[in-house]
């Protein structure tokens, strides 16, 4: 029916979907494409703990350790020259040394052996002797004081003498009392003497004191020489076997001089590209130490048989000593100690002069 108060009927937006289900409204969604977490550009910057640089820092040693060791004995006949070069060099003033402290027992047994004669004057009595005898011997500087009686000299002339019959018609005994002063000789023996000798004889008891000074001074000064003598050569001789290292060094370094512009090319550090010649130098530095320790060893047991067979013809019980163990070891670790140094000298010099362009 149409008429004015009738309505059109509205029509409505077409809300089915492709499908034929209505779309509502409220679960329209719209699909927003998600963002991906931004990648780092470059490079990354990381903080290593000390345990991780102390590992690094530890195989890297080791490797250039065995590296270097394994180097040298790729060519043995090379190296076991470098090492009888620097055991030579090694053992002379090594063994002038080992000599020089023989000497010096030899020294000390003579000192033991000396002795200060204190003559007493006629009118001492045995108790003023012996009291003198007393206090001189808790002096500091004296080892023994030995009292004897003109009785006990007079009877020790007639054995050693062989004129027993012409000292028993004496009237009287010309021999004074002695008193033998065996002093402590320290390392200043003359001068420590001449104080003793000098406060002996200004007792009021002493008549006169003997001592043979000049076989002591000429003792001291001689070993006083062949110290210094021993000390020149040797710095001479550890001088001979930094230049030996050092030219040793140097020619690794040239052998391997691509190698080294390669590792600074990449940022290797010079303490990096140092550390395998430093090695290199303290096994030459050992090796020689080994050897002259070796040496050493050969030498001074070739010879003590016969020195022992002379010191028994002046019965004397004076034995050759070489080095000991302790000293074997010190010797091995101060010729290591002056390769590492020869090496560090040459590679401080020649690596500097490699630089990458």
């Amino acid at each position: 029916m149409s008429g004015p108060n009738r309505s059109r009927p509205e029509r409505r937006p077409n809300r089915m979907g492709s499908n034929g289900a209505t779309a509502r409204p409220d679960r329209v969604r719209r699909e927003v494409p998600r963002a991906e977490p931004a990648r780092p550009q470059g490079a990354v910057q990381s903080q290593m703990s000390w345990r991780d640089k102390f590992d690094a820092w530890y195989a890297h040693h080791s490797s250039s350790a065995i590296e270097s060791l394994l180097r040298m004995l790729e060519t043995p006949l090379q190296s076991a020259m470098t090492w009888l070069v620097i055991a030579i060099a090694i053992a002379l003033p090594a063994a002038l040394f080992v000599v020089f402290n023989n000497v010096q027992q030899i020294g000390h047994t003579w000192q033991d052996s000396s002795q200060i004669s204190v003559f007493l004057k006629k009118e001492a009595t045995a108790v003023q002797a012996q009291d003198l005898r007393t206090r001189w011997a808790q002096r500091p500087d004296v080892a023994l004081a030995t009292y004897v009686s003109p009785e006990q000299a007079l009877e020790e002339f007639k054995q050693g003498s062989g004129l027993g019959e012409l000292a028993s018609h004496l009237d009287e005994n010309p021999l004074p009392a002695v008193i033998l002063i065996k002093p402590k000789i320290g390392g200043n023996a003359p001068d420590a003497l001449t104080s003793l000798q000098q406060a002996l004889i200004a007792e009021s008891l002493v008549a006169d004191v003997r001592l043979d000074m000049l076989w002591v001074k000429r003792l001291h000064q001689f070993i006083a020489v062949a110290e210094r003598f021993v000390v020149a050569l040797a710095g001479l001789l550890v001088l001979g076997v930094l230049l030996v290292i050092g030219n040793t060094i140097r020619m690794a370094i040239e052998a391997r001089r691509d190698e080294i512009l390669v590792v600074k090319l990449v940022g290797g550090t010079d303490a990096y590209v140092r550390r395998p010649f430093l090695y290199t130098g303290l096994w030459f530095g050992v090796g020689g130490g080994i050897v002259a320790s070796l040496l050493l060893a050969a030498g001074f047991w070739w010879l003590s048989a016969p020195v022992a067979q002379l010191a028994d013809l002046y019965q004397s019980s004076f034995r050759l000593h070489g080095l000991g163990l302790i000293e074997s070891l010190q010797l091995v670790l101060l010729a290591g100690l002056t390769g590492l140094l020869g090496a560090w000298i040459a590679v401080a010099r020649h690596l500097y002069q490699i630089q990458p362009r």
